[in-house]
C-alpha cells in the first residue's frame, strides 16, 4: 500500500518485518497497521517506546491460527504525529477503537504489554462485547501506588529527562537498549531508532512518565470498569521477571486479585519487553489457550 502524506518515511526491512503495511484514516490522521493470518482476531497493543515491529516474531508463529492486526499508536512506529495531540492513554483507545470499529474486530483476544495494557483494558472496558479473551504481560491497569513507579513518572517527566527523551532519545538509545534481555542486531535496534529521528517525532515517548501519575482519575475509572465489565473474560497472563518494576510482587498481586482464575505464565529470564524475551512462549501459550478449533491450517 502506498505511504500517505505525513507518517514516518522509513520503510522496514521485510526479512526482518515481512508483513503489508496498510493505514488507516483515523479522526487525527493515518494511523499505520498490519493484518496478517487467518482465523479469530488477535488485536496486539504496544507500549513506549515501540511500535507493532515488537510483536513481529508472535506474529509469525500464529498467523495459521488468528488473525493478528497489531497498530502502532499515533506519534510511533509508522503512524503520523498529528498536530494538536495529546499523547494521552485516553486519546490513543479513542483512536485504535476506531480502527477496531473500522476493522469489525469481534470475538477478539486482545494483547497489551506496558501501556499497551492500560490502552487496550479501556478499548475492551468500553467494547466488552467485541472481546472473546485477553492477554496482559507486563503491565497494569490501576492507579499507580508503587513508589519506584511513582518515582519514575516523576523523574522522567521532569524538564532535564525530558530533555534527553526529546534530543537524545533517550528512552530508546539506553533504557530499551538496556532493558532487553535477548541480543538484538544493530539492524534490528534501528528499527526502534530511525523511526523517531528528530526530538519533535519523540513527543508521544516523553509525554507516557508523566501519565502514570497525572491521569488518576482516568485509572480509577478504567480499574472500575474492568470490574464490572472484563471479570468474567478468560485471561492470560504474562510475567517477565527481569524487569524491575511492572513484574514485582505487587503488580502479579493485584493481577491476580483482579483475575483470580487468570492462567499465569512466568518468564522468568524476560525483562520488560516480553515480546523481545520470550516470542517462542508468548506465541504457545496463546495458541494453546484461544486458538479457535475451526480456524485453518494455514495463515491467509
Amino acid at each position: 500500500m502506498e505511504r500517505p502524506d505525513g507518517v514516518v518515511d522509513f520503510t522496514p526491512d521485510p526479512d526482518l518485518y515481512p508483513f503489508e503495511s496498510k493505514w488507516f484514516e483515523s479522526s487525527v490522521g493515518p494511523i499505520h497497521y498490519i493484518d496478517e493470518g487467518e482465523g479469530r482476531p488477535l488485536f496486539l497493543i504496544h507500549g513506549n517506546p515501540d511500535w507493532s515491529f515488537l510483536y513481529r516474531k508472535i506474529i509469525a508463529q500464529l498467523t495459521g491460527e488468528f488473525r493478528c492486526v497489531a497498530a502502532d499508536l499515533p506519534g510511533f512506529g509508522l503512524s503520523s504525529h498529528p498536530d494538536g495531540y495529546g499523547y494521552t492513554p485516553a486519546e490513543h483507545a479513542g483512536i485504535l477503537s476506531e480502527l477496531v470499529d473500522h476493522l469489525d474486530l469481534t470475538d477478539m483476544v486482545l494483547m497489551g504489554q506496558d501501556w499497551g495494557g492500560p490502552i487496550g483494558m479501556e478499548i475492551a472496558s468500553l467494547q466488552p462485547d467485541r472481546v472473546a479473551a485477553l492477554v496482559m504481560g507486563n503491565t497494569w491497569f490501576w492507579p499507580a501506588t508503587d513508589r519506584t513507579m511513582r518515582t519514575f513518572a516523576r523523574v522522567m517527566d521532569s524538564p532535564p529527562l525530558q530533555h534527553l527523551i526529546k534530543r537524545h532519545n533517550l528512552f530508546v538509545t539506553v533504557a530499551m537498549k538496556r532493558a532487553l534481555q535477548t541480543p538484538i542486531s544493530d539492524q534490528e535496534f534501528n528499527h526502534y531508532a530511525a523511526v523517531a529521528p528528530t526530538p519533535e517525532s519523540r513527543s508521544g515517548f516523553a509525554v507516557f512518565p508523566g501519565e502514570i501519575v497525572k491521569e488518576k482519575a482516568w485509572f480509577e475509572a478504567l480499574e472500575s470498569r474492568v470490574a464490572a465489565n472484563l471479570g468474567d473474560k478468560p485471561i492470560l497472563l504474562f510475567f517477565g521477571h527481569k524487569d524491575p518494576m511492572l513484574a514485582g510482587d505487587s503488580f502479579v498481586e493485584h493481577w491476580n486479585q483482579a483475575f483470580p482464575d487468570a492462567t499465569v505464565v512466568e518468564l522468568p529470564d524476560a525483562g520488560h519487553f516480553i515480546q523481545h524475551d520470550a516470542p517462542d512462549e508468548i506465541a504457545d501459550a496463546i495458541r494453546a489457550e484461544f486458538a479457535s478449533a475451526d480456524t485453518p491450517s494455514e495463515g491467509g
